[in-house]
This record gives structure tokens, sequence and C-alpha cells, in this order.
């Protein structure tokens, strides 16, 4: 029995390390690497990879031009944006930045605010139990246009019309790709509902398709004028002897407090949006230290509480405590251990993550202490799936009282009913795109832009679509007191780039798109590179499993324990094993996620990238 056992774990260890592209960890140390579906990416030099190819060309372009990976990533964030990646320029930006001046992580926080008005009386007042999930009430200020020129002028070296050249090409007209175009089309009803929106979008109207044919050339003039104001600001500015930096902060001035946001404010509030020119003059791009931790050696950085990045850093300490290794990749044992660990933290997340520049104070340091992670670590038994797993209490880890036990004793996460299941299929792996980019002198950078996708509200003439972010609040403390709407605030959100070091150089840069599925892609693309091995190319294919114990980060909040969905050609006794231990299972082709990464070689001197075969994610490196 015993010799039969230690067959089956071997033969499970190495079939399951070759589920989609994978290879095990002896093989990638020994230099042996299976084909991968995509090929790897090399560079001696630079590395620009996101979403689309068009918006990859674009970080290509800048590269070309002497940018560095700041720039280049600049670039890629507007070109997604103007093409529609599931993203648009109304949205929101958030970044991981390595300078490798200072050595440092950088954090850029243009998340945009929740503006004058919004409050939960207002929302219950119009019978509604969230902001709603589209729709001009459904938006935050803008933040991807002041992120876009901070991290340019703080980071870059280029101007900004170096910068937005590529975009203001694509807004004068670029071959629309199918996903946006059908997305129109799909989404036509709720678009003939906003003036500018039908304007943009249905190109031709009253036809039986309204929306742009994949392949035609979709044009987009207000947005294009909106682009040349910047760079006309920033030209002036420059004419009148201010310096760089200076000048893209003339044109930030110009489109939150000057004629763009005029114009925003007009066409948001004509068709019942809340947003203010004070909403957008008060708002402002935070440059923040992001928190980390350390796993094995390697500092992992993620952006604060206002994002789910800090629950990947539970994860790690969580996990810290087990030989992962030895379990092997995909055994059932791997599975069920790092499925509870990301229950674990996932719990905390729903309860303990906001704003931290509002009250109340989030319990950062006791959620993040090695201490409060091996007591969270002992909670997991390997008989079957705890379905109950809820949020832990971190404060006595910080030296403190838990101020909302009485709301974390009455706290569990709602089923999802039939009336919902649409919504909540349709919300939880929702994608956007991603952005990574790094160059030869240690410029790292990785962002996950979003918001402000099809159907968008156009705002006037800028033709600038405005986010839907105001959703991911709640009205109800209860839910999550540090997450509830207020006028200023920001949501906690699902986007969350990641970066580490690794002996206090640039390792990797790693972000992915996907709603709740975001941090469960990248923690298992973070262990296929350190614990088996692989290249960033084989992580980013490899067989994932996602979970669905956590709450549904989007109205109505919702979670289906033991719900497990696993690569198709996982083992039968793996799938047995797992269905014994309470786990629903179900299967899929590709569950890598749409990962995108890069590698630093510091003993070759060279980059490695991994753009995902899970969508049409695109890498380019020189």
């Amino acid at each position: 029995m015993a010799g039969s056992g230690l067959r089956r774990l071997v033969v499970a260890c190495v079939s399951a390390a070759f589920l989609a592209a994978g290879t095990t960890g002896a093989q990638v140390r020994t230099g042996v690497h299976v084909r991968t579906a995509k090929p790897p990416l090399h560079g001696q030099h630079w590395i620009a990879i996101t979403g689309k190819p068009l918006a990859a060309t674009a970080g290509a372009m800048i590269f070309q031009k002497g940018g560095n990976a700041v720039d280049a990533a600049c670039a890629m964030i507007a070109a997604a944006a103007t093409i529609w990646d599931t993203l648009s320029w109304g949205g929101e930006t958030q970044a991981l930045i390595y300078n490798p001046k200072t050595g440092k992580v950088i954090g850029i926080n243009a998340l945009g605010i929740a503006p004058t008005g919004a409050t939960p009386d207002f929302f219950r007042s119009r019978g509604m139990q969230a902001p709603p999930e589209f729709g001009p009430l459904a938006a935050l200020t803008p933040g991807t246009p002041g992120g876009i020129m901070v991290m340019l002028a703080e980071f870059g070296t280029l101007s900004l019309a170096d910068v937005l050249e590529p975009s203001i090409e694509l807004a004068k007209g670029y071959p629309i790709e199918a996903q946006a175009a059908d997305a129109i089309e799909g989404n036509k009803r709720l678009i003939k509902q906003w003036p500018d929106s039908r304007r943009v979008f249905l190109v031709h109207a009253g036809e039986a398709r309204e929306a742009p044919r994949p392949g035609e050339i979709f044009r987009q003039p207000d947005l294009e004028a909106t682009l040349r104001k910047l760079v006309e600001a920033e030209a002036q500015a420059l004419a009148a002897g201010k310096d760089r930096k200076a000048a893209i902060y003339a044109a930030y001035e110009r489109f939150y407090r000057g004629d763009i946001a005029e114009e925003f404010v007009r066409g948001s509030r004509a068709i019942g949006g809340l947003i203010t020119h004070e909403d957008l003059a008060k708002w402002r791009v935070q440059i923040e230290d992001p928190v980390h931790v350390q796993y094995r050696g390697i500092d992992v950085y993620k952006l604060n509480t206002w994002t789910q990045g800090p629950a990947l850093l539970q994860m790690l300490n969580i996990l810290e405590n087990f030989d992962l290794r030895a379990m092997g990749y995909n055994t059932t044992r791997y599975i069920h251990t790092v499925y509870q660990a990301m229950s674990l933290a996932f719990a905390d997340r729903d309860f303990y993550y906001g704003d931290p520049y509002f009250p109340p104070e989030e319990p950062l340091q006791g959620l993040l202490s090695k201490e409060y992670a091996r007591e969270r670590a002992a909670l997991i038994g390997f008989e079957r799936n705890d379905p109950h797993i809820g949020p832990g209490d971190p404060y006595p880890y910080q030296g403190a009282r838990n101020p909302f036990l009485k709301q974390l004793r009455n706290w569990k996460p709602p089923a999802p009913s039939m009336t919902t299941r649409a919504h909540f299929e349709r919300t939880f792996t929702a994608g956007t795109t991603s952005v990574v980019a790094a160059d030869e002198d240690g410029w790292a950078v990785a962002v996950t832009p979003s918001g402000g996708w099809i159907p968008a509200v156009i705002a006037g003439r800028t033709g600038i679509g405005m986010s839907q972010r105001m959703q991911q609040f709640v009205l109800d403390p209860a839910e999550n007191p540090f997450n509830v709407l207020e006028p200023g605030k920001r949501p906690r959100v699902t986007l969350t780039p990641s970066l580490a070091l690794k002996n206090g150089k640039p390792y990797l840069a790693f972000a992915v798109q996907g709603g709740d599925t975001q941090e469960q892609n990248l923690l298992q693309f973070f262990l296929n590179v350190v614990e088996f091995g692989m290249t960033p190319q084989e992580a980013v294919e490899a067989a994932n499993f996602t979970s669905y114990q956590l709450r549904n980060s989007f109205h109505p909040f919702e979670s289906e324990p033991g719900r497990l969905t696993l690569n198709t050609a996982t083992p039968p006794w793996v799938r047995r094993d797992l269905a014994r231990m309470g786990y629903r299972l179900e299967f899929e082709d590709r569950t890598s996620g749409p990962i995108n990464a890069v590698m630093f070689d510091h003993t070759n001197g060279t980059l490695w990238g991994g753009s995902s075969h899970h969508g049409e994610d695109h890498g380019i490196a020189w």
C-alpha cells in the first residue's frame, strides 16, 4: 500500500505539472523546459506587455523613442483606454513602480472618489441596496488621466506629447477588434439611454447591427480633441518657460480644473450624474508607500487596503507555514491547502479592507503579522473543506481591542440566489487589462487599470467613458465597517498589481485581470515560479484553480463555499479525493487566468517575459 501511495503521489505531481503548459520544478532547475502555447519573451533592453496587441505596440514605440518603463507603461494604459480594452479614460489606475535610483517600490493610487451626494441614504431613497452597476450614478471621479500624468511627471522621462501620440492616432481611427465591437452591439440597449454614448458607439444607428463591425475603422473625434487639449496645455506651459514636470502638471490642471472638467461635469449632470466641479478639483493622485511581506527571502509588494492586494500577502504568510514544494504541484493536498489559505485571507479582506484615508483605521499591522498568520494557518484541517471560514481578529496582534466584535460575530457571506446567479457569474471573473513593463536600467512597473468599460456613459463631448466603480462600496456597516459609501471616499477594489524583490533587486513584476480571481491567479503564478521553478511563460500558462468561497466584490456580495474550478486535465484521483473532501468541482480547458509578468535575470543581465495565452494579451521585447 505504501509503495502504491508513493507511486500515486509521483504520478499526480508529474501529471498535474504538465496541465496546460506546465513543467515540474525539477525539470526547470536542470534547464529542461517544455514547449508553451506562446513563446517566452526574452529582452536585453526592455519588455512591454499588456492585454491587447495595439496597446503593447504603443509601449514598444515609446521604448524605441528612448523612454523608460514608466513612459512605456503610461503609453500602454493610455492606448488600452482608447481602444476600450474593458476600460476607458474615465476609469481608475493603480500601479507599483520600482525606482532603481532609490531602490524603493512606490505605489500609485489613482482611484477616483465617490462624488458629492453619494451616500447610503441617497441610494436607499431610490430603492437601491447598492450603487448601480451601470449608468451615471455608478461613477467615481475619473482617475486614469491623473494617474498617467503623475506617473509620467514624477518617474518618466518623455513629454506627455510623446506618450500620448499613439493614443491620439488611435482615437483618430483604428480597426476595432471583435471583443469591443461585439460588446457595443451586445449592450446597445443600455447605450441608447445615454445620448453621447449612443452618438459615439452606435455608428450604424437604425441598422440591424448598430455597433461597429470587427475590423472597421472606429473614430473618436471627441476623445481625440480631449487628448490634444492635454498636449496643447503642456506645449503652452513649455513655451512659457515651465520645465517638463510642470508642463505635464499644467495638462493635469486643464483636465481636472479647466475646460475639460467643465464639459465632463456638464455631460455627466445632464443625465443625472452626481460629480461636481469641486469633486474633480479636490481629487488628488496619492503617491504611497506600498505594503509588503517577505516570503522565503523574497520581498513581495502590494498596494494598501483600498485594493485587495494585502490579501495576497496574508496568503503568503499563511502558506509559509507549509512545505508546498514537498506536497507537489496541484496535488490534492496542495490544492486543498492553498484553497483554505485563500479562504482565510479573503474572509479578512471582505470584512477589514477599505480606504485607509478614511476612518476607521484598518488593522493592517495585525493582518500582516506572521503571528496572526500562524494562528490562521492552524485553522486548516486536512480532511474536508471548511465552508464556514470567516474573518479572524487581528487586533490583538497590534496590541489593540477589536471595536467591531459584535459585527464580526454576526458576519456571514450570503449564498447566491437563482435570481442573481447570472450576475455572480458575470462579475466574479469580470476582466479589464493589465500592464507590465521593465527596462535594462532596472525600472519595473505593474499596473491594473480598469473602469469605464462598455457599456460606458460618455460624459458630454469629452469622449471619456465614466467609471462604474462605485458599486464596490457597501451601504451597511454590518457587511464591512471599513468600506461604507461616503462622499470623497474610495471603494475597496479588486485591482491589484504586484512587484517582488530578491536580494534587494527587482525580481518579478506581475499583474492580471479578472475581478475576484485576480489575487488567486497571482498567488499561484508566484508559487509556480518560486516553489516549482517555472519560467514566467510556463507560469502564466500553468493550470490554476479558482475558488468561489470568498464574497463577490460586486453587489450583492455573494459567496459559493466549496465551489472549485479545475483544469480539464486534472487526474481522476485528484478529482475523486477533492470531491470526497466536500468540493463541488467544475472544469475548464484554460484555467491560468490572463496573467502577464516580467522576471529580471540578474545572472545574465536580461529580462524574461510571460504573456498569457488565456485571452488576447500580448508582449514585445528587445
